[in-house]
């Protein structure tokens, strides 16, 4: 049961989740240059335009105009006329509910276009802090591997040393020169790694990442995230929030093409002054005005409105299908979480036992080798055996604390109801 005292994963804001002051600067450079980020921003400034056009197709369109008309008349004479009046266009009454459907249908687009945006704002703040672990990691590997290096360059000096003075054989010379090929190979891999995952790092800022903000040689903490929470916290999830908007934009959809099967009343009317003179246009008596209704029913469409009504039901069992994986998806994405939390601990814990029994064990074999006890075989597979463990471990631990982002992107955190827009009604 959840512990209704802790803060929940949703209510947890990034910049609290952090505890780095130097990779809160870097997330906070993401979200201002991200272009992902900007290209969500913008999508949501389109559907809130595409909203206020459906809106406004509420209501009539009123326009002013002067106008003047030339014609022979009867007699030979030119007959003037001239018009100053508002008009308004052809403006549907919306009885059967087709400009109200689409109304709402762009709205729950223009919601699930801010859905959009906190789904990439959360993707993009556990994308960067991920990455950013993950060149801490390089970090940690890479030094690692320069000590595994420098310790087998300075075995292979001693191998070659007591080879030539016949004391060591060529294998082991041999096999001293391949352990150390092999390091600088893992070096210059390693090296390619930190080079690929600063680029991503670029690409997800937006810019060239400070060198300030990349030093990572001292450890990140991230504030625990509660591990109890209701299922139904993953209502929370702008993913899932946005699979929902698009279900109610697709119903609406449905209203809006069911109501083309009925007739569409429209009004047209004008009002203002006539006068065959200019100079009169305003006097008294000019005043006129027309209105015109027009009702149109369809007889024949060649299927066209059952089309549309069938395109309108397809769309929905497809939001509805989208709404069911997003909520499956969320599931998953929290229980593989969960599962890693609860073991990838245990694993760091095992490892590190392996590397201290690792190091006890090439200390002996280093000592029983120069001491004429031990093969140097023995010693080689004591390095190759510490050298694997520390790597595991350095890749454990950087499991573990991507895990602990994972979850708090998985339980809906990163962003905040500050951060939606507001729909202008």
């Amino acid at each position: 049961v959840a512990d209704t005292a802790q803060p929940q994963a949703a209510d947890i804001r990034w910049q609290d989740f952090v505890n780095d002051a130097r990779l809160r600067a870097l997330v906070e450079l993401a979200l201002a240059n991200n272009r992902d980020l900007r290209v969500a921003a913008l999508t949501i400034e389109q559907a809130r335009a595409q909203y206020q056009i459906n809106r406004a197709n509420q209501l009539p369109t009123v326009s002013a105009g002067l106008t003047g008309s030339y014609q022979p008349g009867a007699t030979g004479n030119m007959v003037h006329a001239y018009t100053v009046g508002l008009t308004m266009a052809s403006w549907e009454i919306d009885l059967f509910g087709r400009l109200q459907s689409l109304k709402e249908a762009a709205l729950a687009q223009f919601f699930a276009t801010q859905e959009a945006r906190s789904a990439v704002q959360t993707s993009l703040i556990a994308s960067v802090v991920s990455t950013w672990l993950s060149l801490q990691t390089d970090d940690e590997q890479l030094a690692l591997t320069e000590r595994t290096l420098a310790t087998r360059e300075e075995s292979l000096k001693l191998i070659r040393m007591r080879f030539e003075q016949g004391v060591a054989s060529e294998l082991d010379l041999r096999q001293a020169e391949s352990l150390a090929a092999t390091a600088r190979a893992t070096l210059a891999q390693q090296r390619r790694q930190r080079a690929l995952d600063y680029n991503v790092l670029t690409l997800l800022v937006g810019q060239s990442v400070p060198e300030q903000l990349l030093d990572t040689q001292q450890g990140v903490q991230f504030v625990d995230v509660p591990a109890g929470m209701p299922s139904d916290l993953l209502t929370r999830r702008p993913d899932i929030r946005q699979a929902e908007q698009q279900l109610i934009a697709a119903n609406a959809n449905i209203g809006a093409a069911r109501a083309a099967f009925f007739p569409r009343i429209a009004l047209t009317a004008s009002t203002g002054n006539a006068s065959n003179q200019l100079s009169d246009l305003f006097s008294g008596g000019t005043w006129v005005w027309t209105q015109t209704n027009q009702t149109l029913l369809t007889i024949f469409d060649a299927g066209r409105n059952q089309a549309g009504l069938d395109s309108a039901r397809a769309g929905r069992e497809i939001a509805v299908a989208q709404y069911e994986k997003a909520i499956q998806t969320a599931f998953r994405e929290v229980s593989d979480a969960l599962a890693g939390r609860a073991t990838l601990g245990d694993q760091v814990r095992a490892l590190q036992q392996q590397v201290d029994a690792a190091q006890a064990s090439y200390r002996l074999s280093d000592q029983r080798y120069r001491n004429g006890v031990a093969s140097y075989l023995e010693l080689l597979d004591a390095q190759r055996t510490l050298f694997a463990a520390q790597q595991a471990l350095a890749q454990t631990q950087l499991a573990l604390r991507q895990n602990q982002v994972l979850l708090y992107k998985a339980l809906g955190g990163g962003w905040s109801e500050a951060d939606a827009p507001v729909a202008k009604n």
